[in-house]
Protein backbone atom coordinates (compact mmCIF):
# COMPACT_ATOMS: atom_id res chain seq x y z
CA UNK A 1 0.00 0.00 0.00
CA UNK A 2 0.78 3.38 -0.64
CA UNK A 3 -0.19 7.41 -0.44
CA UNK A 4 -1.99 8.47 -3.14
CA UNK A 5 -0.92 10.56 -6.05
CA UNK A 6 -2.87 13.01 -8.40
CA UNK A 7 -3.78 10.81 -11.94
CA UNK A 8 -3.04 11.89 -15.43
CA UNK A 9 -4.69 14.82 -15.11
CA UNK A 10 -3.37 16.15 -18.41
CA UNK A 11 -6.05 13.76 -20.49
CA UNK A 12 -9.23 15.33 -21.90
CA UNK A 13 -12.21 14.10 -19.91
CA UNK A 14 -14.46 12.16 -21.84
CA UNK A 15 -18.57 13.37 -21.96
CA UNK A 16 -21.00 10.56 -20.13
CA UNK A 17 -22.50 9.01 -23.27
CA UNK A 18 -26.03 8.18 -23.36
CA UNK A 19 -27.59 4.38 -22.98
CA UNK A 20 -27.88 4.06 -26.50
CA UNK A 21 -24.24 5.13 -27.24
CA UNK A 22 -23.22 3.11 -24.09
CA UNK A 23 -25.11 0.03 -25.66
CA UNK A 24 -24.12 0.12 -29.15
CA UNK A 25 -20.16 1.22 -28.37
CA UNK A 26 -20.11 -1.42 -25.68
CA UNK A 27 -21.30 -4.60 -27.65
CA UNK A 28 -19.07 -3.84 -30.87
CA UNK A 29 -15.88 -3.36 -28.29
CA UNK A 30 -17.28 -6.67 -26.30
CA UNK A 31 -17.75 -8.66 -29.64
CA UNK A 32 -14.23 -7.36 -31.05
CA UNK A 33 -12.49 -8.23 -28.34
CA UNK A 34 -14.51 -11.96 -28.18
CA UNK A 35 -13.56 -12.41 -31.89
CA UNK A 36 -9.88 -11.58 -31.16
CA UNK A 37 -8.85 -13.80 -28.51
CA UNK A 38 -8.14 -16.71 -30.19
CA UNK A 39 -6.34 -17.85 -26.85
CA UNK A 40 -9.08 -17.41 -24.32
CA UNK A 41 -10.27 -20.28 -22.28
CA UNK A 42 -9.43 -22.33 -19.04
CA UNK A 43 -5.73 -22.36 -19.03
CA UNK A 44 -5.24 -18.37 -19.87
CA UNK A 45 -7.47 -18.05 -17.21
CA UNK A 46 -5.58 -19.70 -14.60
CA UNK A 47 -2.27 -18.51 -16.14
CA UNK A 48 -3.56 -14.75 -15.79
CA UNK A 49 -4.65 -15.23 -12.27
CA UNK A 50 -1.23 -16.44 -11.28
CA UNK A 51 0.53 -13.73 -13.39
CA UNK A 52 -1.70 -10.84 -12.11
CA UNK A 53 -3.28 -11.39 -9.07
CA UNK A 54 -1.50 -9.80 -6.35
CA UNK A 55 -3.20 -10.40 -2.56
CA UNK A 56 -1.58 -11.53 0.53
CA UNK A 57 -2.18 -13.78 3.61
CA UNK A 58 -2.09 -11.12 5.56
CA UNK A 59 -4.77 -9.33 3.87
CA UNK A 60 -6.51 -12.58 3.97
CA UNK A 61 -6.28 -12.91 7.74
CA UNK A 62 -7.22 -8.72 8.38
CA UNK A 63 -10.54 -10.10 5.79
CA UNK A 64 -11.91 -12.71 8.23
CA UNK A 65 -10.74 -10.74 11.28
CA UNK A 66 -12.99 -7.92 9.99
CA UNK A 67 -15.66 -9.98 9.13
CA UNK A 68 -15.68 -12.01 12.24
CA UNK A 69 -15.70 -8.25 14.05
CA UNK A 70 -18.34 -6.38 12.43
CA UNK A 71 -20.71 -9.30 14.04
CA UNK A 72 -19.52 -8.78 17.41
CA UNK A 73 -20.08 -5.53 17.09
CA UNK A 74 -23.51 -5.69 15.58
CA UNK A 75 -24.25 -7.85 18.49
CA UNK A 76 -22.40 -5.61 21.33
CA UNK A 77 -24.75 -2.63 19.71
CA UNK A 78 -27.81 -5.03 19.38
CA UNK A 79 -28.04 -5.82 23.13
CA UNK A 80 -26.12 -2.79 24.18
CA UNK A 81 -27.92 0.37 22.49
CA UNK A 82 -30.45 -0.58 19.91
CA UNK A 83 -32.72 -2.84 21.95
CA UNK A 84 -32.78 -0.61 24.57
CA UNK A 85 -33.48 2.35 22.78
CA UNK A 86 -36.29 0.87 21.10
CA UNK A 87 -38.02 0.18 24.79
CA UNK A 88 -37.49 3.66 25.67
CA UNK A 89 -39.39 4.25 22.71
CA UNK A 90 -42.00 2.16 23.54
CA UNK A 91 -41.64 0.42 20.39
CA UNK A 92 -44.42 -1.96 19.00
CA UNK A 93 -43.25 -5.72 19.75
CA UNK A 94 -43.00 -6.37 15.85
CA UNK A 95 -40.69 -3.05 15.29
CA UNK A 96 -39.07 -3.15 18.30
CA UNK A 97 -37.90 -6.80 17.21
CA UNK A 98 -36.34 -5.57 13.41
CA UNK A 99 -34.99 -1.78 15.04
CA UNK A 100 -31.83 -3.21 15.39
CA UNK A 101 -31.56 -4.78 12.24
CA UNK A 102 -32.26 -1.37 10.45
CA UNK A 103 -29.85 0.67 13.25
CA UNK A 104 -27.08 -1.23 12.33
CA UNK A 105 -26.98 -1.07 8.53
CA UNK A 106 -27.99 3.05 9.26
CA UNK A 107 -24.57 3.34 11.00
CA UNK A 108 -22.43 1.15 8.66
CA UNK A 109 -23.80 2.54 5.34
CA UNK A 110 -23.42 6.24 6.53
CA UNK A 111 -19.90 5.50 7.91
CA UNK A 112 -19.15 3.80 4.42
CA UNK A 113 -20.63 5.98 2.76
CA UNK A 114 -19.43 9.05 3.91
CA UNK A 115 -15.96 8.00 3.63
CA UNK A 116 -16.04 7.11 -0.54
CA UNK A 117 -17.36 10.98 -0.61
CA UNK A 118 -14.75 11.85 0.89
CA UNK A 119 -12.22 10.12 -1.34
CA UNK A 120 -14.45 10.93 -4.50
CA UNK A 121 -14.73 14.64 -3.76
CA UNK A 122 -12.12 15.52 -1.30
CA UNK A 123 -8.64 13.73 -2.88
CA UNK A 124 -7.40 14.41 -5.77
CA UNK A 125 -8.88 11.56 -7.08
CA UNK A 126 -11.09 12.28 -10.54
CA UNK A 127 -12.52 8.86 -11.14
CA UNK A 128 -16.72 10.40 -10.56
CA UNK A 129 -16.27 13.00 -12.90
CA UNK A 130 -13.66 11.35 -15.01
CA UNK A 131 -14.35 7.47 -14.89
CA UNK A 132 -11.90 6.56 -17.38
CA UNK A 133 -9.31 7.83 -14.94
CA UNK A 134 -9.62 4.85 -13.31
CA UNK A 135 -7.58 2.78 -15.30
CA UNK A 136 -4.76 5.63 -16.45
CA UNK A 137 -1.60 4.39 -14.96
CA UNK A 138 -2.77 0.95 -14.49
CA UNK A 139 -0.20 -1.91 -13.93
CA UNK A 140 -0.22 -5.47 -12.83
CA UNK A 141 0.23 -5.64 -9.07
CA UNK A 142 0.68 -1.75 -8.35
CA UNK A 143 0.75 -0.24 -5.21
CA UNK A 144 -2.86 0.24 -3.24
CA UNK A 145 -3.35 3.48 -2.10
CA UNK A 146 -3.42 3.40 2.02
CA UNK A 147 -7.02 5.06 2.16
CA UNK A 148 -8.55 3.12 -0.91
CA UNK A 149 -7.48 -0.14 0.74
CA UNK A 150 -9.01 1.03 3.87
CA UNK A 151 -12.31 1.02 2.13
CA UNK A 152 -11.38 -2.36 0.97
CA UNK A 153 -11.06 -3.72 4.06
CA UNK A 154 -14.21 -1.57 5.67
CA UNK A 155 -16.29 -2.69 2.87
CA UNK A 156 -15.14 -6.23 1.62
CA UNK A 157 -15.32 -7.26 5.37
CA UNK A 158 -18.83 -6.38 6.00
CA UNK A 159 -20.10 -8.14 3.05
CA UNK A 160 -18.52 -11.19 4.45
CA UNK A 161 -20.40 -10.18 7.28
CA UNK A 162 -23.70 -9.46 5.25
CA UNK A 163 -23.44 -13.29 3.65
CA UNK A 164 -23.87 -14.46 7.22
CA UNK A 165 -26.24 -12.05 8.67
CA UNK A 166 -28.47 -12.58 6.11
CA UNK A 167 -28.61 -16.37 6.64
CA UNK A 168 -28.51 -16.29 10.22
CA UNK A 169 -28.95 -12.75 11.96
CA UNK A 170 -31.95 -10.87 9.69
CA UNK A 171 -35.36 -12.01 8.90
CA UNK A 172 -35.77 -14.08 5.92
CA UNK A 173 -37.94 -12.41 3.18
CA UNK A 174 -39.24 -13.23 -0.54
CA UNK A 175 -35.90 -11.57 -1.99
CA UNK A 176 -33.39 -13.01 0.54
CA UNK A 177 -31.58 -15.59 -1.46
CA UNK A 178 -31.21 -13.09 -4.26
CA UNK A 179 -29.39 -10.88 -1.45
CA UNK A 180 -27.15 -13.58 -0.75
CA UNK A 181 -26.09 -14.06 -4.07
CA UNK A 182 -25.74 -10.14 -4.33
CA UNK A 183 -23.64 -10.20 -1.48
CA UNK A 184 -21.36 -12.65 -2.71
CA UNK A 185 -21.13 -11.23 -6.22
CA UNK A 186 -20.20 -7.60 -4.77
CA UNK A 187 -18.13 -9.55 -2.37
CA UNK A 188 -16.45 -11.13 -5.51
CA UNK A 189 -15.86 -7.80 -7.09
CA UNK A 190 -14.46 -6.49 -3.95
CA UNK A 191 -11.76 -9.39 -3.71
CA UNK A 192 -11.03 -9.82 -7.53
CA UNK A 193 -10.70 -5.81 -8.17
CA UNK A 194 -8.45 -5.70 -5.32
CA UNK A 195 -6.36 -8.75 -5.97
CA UNK A 196 -6.16 -7.39 -10.06
CA UNK A 197 -5.36 -3.67 -8.55
CA UNK A 198 -9.05 -2.23 -10.18
CA UNK A 199 -9.46 -0.36 -6.92
CA UNK A 200 -10.28 2.55 -8.31
CA UNK A 201 -13.25 1.77 -10.09
CA UNK A 202 -14.06 -0.43 -7.03
CA UNK A 203 -14.35 2.74 -5.12
CA UNK A 204 -16.60 4.73 -7.79
CA UNK A 205 -19.05 1.62 -7.66
CA UNK A 206 -19.37 1.50 -3.55
CA UNK A 207 -19.81 5.26 -3.86
CA UNK A 208 -23.23 4.97 -6.04
CA UNK A 209 -24.47 2.07 -4.22
CA UNK A 210 -24.52 3.02 -0.35
CA UNK A 211 -26.28 5.71 -0.31
CA UNK A 212 -29.51 4.07 -1.53
CA UNK A 213 -28.95 2.14 1.65
CA UNK A 214 -28.93 4.83 3.99
CA UNK A 215 -32.68 6.29 2.75
CA UNK A 216 -33.65 2.91 2.50
CA UNK A 217 -32.59 1.91 6.66
CA UNK A 218 -33.69 5.88 7.53
CA UNK A 219 -37.51 5.01 6.04
CA UNK A 220 -37.42 2.22 7.90
CA UNK A 221 -36.37 3.97 11.41
CA UNK A 222 -39.24 6.28 10.85
CA UNK A 223 -41.76 3.46 9.82
CA UNK A 224 -41.34 2.49 13.49
CA UNK A 225 -41.16 5.58 15.64
CA UNK A 226 -44.18 6.93 13.99
CA UNK A 227 -46.31 4.56 16.00
CA UNK A 228 -44.20 3.94 19.04
CA UNK A 229 -45.93 4.19 22.17
CA UNK A 230 -49.06 3.07 20.64
CA UNK A 231 -49.66 6.62 19.05
CA UNK A 232 -49.05 8.52 15.74
CA UNK A 233 -46.43 10.85 15.41
CA UNK A 234 -46.93 13.21 12.63
CA UNK A 235 -43.07 13.97 12.13
CA UNK A 236 -42.07 10.29 11.66
CA UNK A 237 -44.58 10.21 9.27
CA UNK A 238 -43.56 13.41 6.96
CA UNK A 239 -40.11 11.99 7.06
CA UNK A 240 -40.85 8.19 6.37
CA UNK A 241 -42.49 9.74 3.33
CA UNK A 242 -40.16 12.11 1.73
CA UNK A 243 -37.09 9.85 2.17
CA UNK A 244 -39.04 7.11 0.67
CA UNK A 245 -39.45 9.49 -2.73
CA UNK A 246 -36.15 10.31 -2.49
CA UNK A 247 -34.79 6.73 -2.02
CA UNK A 248 -36.85 5.65 -5.12
CA UNK A 249 -35.07 8.90 -7.06
CA UNK A 250 -31.78 8.36 -5.81
CA UNK A 251 -32.06 4.58 -6.50
CA UNK A 252 -32.68 4.97 -10.49
CA UNK A 253 -29.95 8.18 -10.69
CA UNK A 254 -27.26 6.66 -9.16
CA UNK A 255 -27.59 2.78 -9.32
CA UNK A 256 -29.54 2.74 -13.10
CA UNK A 257 -27.85 6.15 -14.54
CA UNK A 258 -24.77 6.78 -13.08
CA UNK A 259 -23.65 3.38 -12.61
CA UNK A 260 -24.26 2.50 -16.29
CA UNK A 261 -23.33 5.32 -17.89
CA UNK A 262 -20.05 6.25 -15.70
CA UNK A 263 -18.81 2.91 -14.75
CA UNK A 264 -19.82 -0.29 -17.24
CA UNK A 265 -18.79 2.46 -20.13
CA UNK A 266 -15.19 2.53 -18.34
CA UNK A 267 -14.58 -1.23 -17.64
CA UNK A 268 -16.14 -1.74 -21.29
CA UNK A 269 -14.75 0.68 -23.08
CA UNK A 270 -12.04 3.05 -21.58
CA UNK A 271 -10.60 0.09 -20.01
CA UNK A 272 -9.14 -1.32 -23.75
CA UNK A 273 -8.05 1.92 -24.59
CA UNK A 274 -5.89 2.35 -21.40
CA UNK A 275 -4.79 -1.10 -20.86
CA UNK A 276 -5.46 -3.11 -24.52
CA UNK A 277 -4.83 -6.74 -22.78
CA UNK A 278 -6.29 -6.03 -19.41
CA UNK A 279 -6.68 -8.68 -17.42
CA UNK A 280 -10.30 -10.73 -16.60
CA UNK A 281 -12.06 -8.63 -18.75
CA UNK A 282 -15.00 -10.51 -19.63
CA UNK A 283 -14.95 -11.90 -16.29
CA UNK A 284 -15.11 -8.34 -14.32
CA UNK A 285 -17.69 -6.54 -16.71
CA UNK A 286 -19.90 -10.15 -16.48
CA UNK A 287 -20.25 -9.33 -13.20
CA UNK A 288 -20.92 -5.71 -13.32
CA UNK A 289 -23.90 -6.52 -15.48
CA UNK A 290 -24.93 -8.78 -13.05
CA UNK A 291 -25.21 -6.50 -10.53
CA UNK A 292 -27.31 -4.21 -12.86
CA UNK A 293 -29.64 -6.56 -13.22
CA UNK A 294 -30.78 -6.88 -10.34
CA UNK A 295 -30.44 -3.36 -9.50
CA UNK A 296 -32.95 -3.45 -12.35
CA UNK A 297 -34.62 -6.50 -10.35
CA UNK A 298 -35.24 -4.39 -7.09
CA UNK A 299 -35.97 -1.29 -8.61
CA UNK A 300 -39.58 -3.26 -10.38
CA UNK A 301 -40.64 -2.99 -6.62
CA UNK A 302 -40.57 0.65 -6.62
CA UNK A 303 -42.20 0.84 -9.46
CA UNK A 304 -45.24 -1.59 -7.89
CA UNK A 305 -44.73 0.73 -4.73
CA UNK A 306 -45.68 3.74 -6.88
CA UNK A 307 -48.42 2.31 -8.71
CA UNK A 308 -50.12 0.63 -5.77
CA UNK A 309 -49.52 4.72 -4.15
CA UNK A 310 -51.35 6.06 -7.34
CA UNK A 311 -53.82 3.69 -7.03
CA UNK A 312 -54.74 5.06 -3.68
CA UNK A 313 -54.67 1.24 -2.17
CA UNK A 314 -52.99 0.47 0.98
CA UNK A 315 -49.01 0.12 0.63
CA UNK A 316 -47.40 -3.71 1.86
CA UNK A 317 -44.24 -4.79 1.50
CA UNK A 318 -44.09 -6.36 -2.05
CA UNK A 319 -41.49 -8.91 -0.77
CA UNK A 320 -42.44 -9.90 3.01
CA UNK A 321 -43.80 -13.72 2.92
CA UNK A 322 -47.40 -13.91 4.57
CA UNK A 323 -48.07 -15.21 7.72
CA UNK A 324 -48.48 -18.96 6.51
CA UNK A 325 -45.21 -18.34 4.44
CA UNK A 326 -42.96 -17.41 7.24
CA UNK A 327 -41.36 -21.11 8.69
CA UNK A 328 -39.97 -21.40 4.63
CA UNK A 329 -36.98 -18.84 6.23
CA UNK A 330 -34.66 -18.38 9.34
CA UNK A 331 -36.02 -16.69 11.61
CA UNK A 332 -38.81 -16.12 9.99
CA UNK A 333 -41.01 -16.53 13.29
CA UNK A 334 -40.05 -12.45 13.83
CA UNK A 335 -41.36 -11.40 10.88
CA UNK A 336 -45.52 -12.40 11.71
CA UNK A 337 -46.72 -9.28 9.68
CA UNK A 338 -46.91 -9.00 6.04
CA UNK A 339 -46.59 -5.78 5.35
CA UNK A 340 -43.59 -4.44 7.81
CA UNK A 341 -40.61 -2.55 6.02
CA UNK A 342 -37.64 -4.17 4.99
CA UNK A 343 -33.74 -4.28 4.60
CA UNK A 344 -30.25 -5.18 3.20
CA UNK A 345 -27.71 -3.61 0.90
CA UNK A 346 -29.90 -4.21 -1.85
CA UNK A 347 -33.10 -5.20 -1.52
CA UNK A 348 -36.00 -4.53 1.33
CA UNK A 349 -38.69 -2.16 0.58
CA UNK A 350 -40.90 -0.43 3.34
CA UNK A 351 -44.42 1.40 2.46
CA UNK A 352 -42.71 0.12 -0.89
CA UNK A 353 -39.64 1.07 -0.46
CA UNK A 354 -37.28 -1.38 -1.93
CA UNK A 355 -33.73 -1.99 -2.02
CA UNK A 356 -30.16 -3.23 -3.32
CA UNK A 357 -26.21 -3.20 -1.78
CA UNK A 358 -23.69 -2.67 -3.17
CA UNK A 359 -20.63 -2.94 -5.14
Amino acid sequence: MSTHTGGAGSLAVEPMPGYLDLITRASSVMLDAWTDCDTCGLELSKRTLLENAYITWTEIALFFFCAFLWTQVRQGLTESLFKPLGQWCRLMPKDAAKMPESAWKLVFYTMSWSYSTYLLFFTSYSFFHDPASVFYNWKSGMSVPTDIAIAYLIQGSFYGHSIYATIYMDAWRKDSGVMVVHHIITLALISFSYAFRYHNVGILVLFLHDISDIQLEFTKLNVYLKSRGGGYHLLNDVLSNMVSISFSITWFWFRLYWFPLKVLYATCLSSLQSVPNIPFYFFFNTLLLLLLLMNIYWFLFIVIFVVKVLKMKEVNDVREYEDKDLHQGPQAENDDDAGHPISSQGKHVQNGVTKEKHL
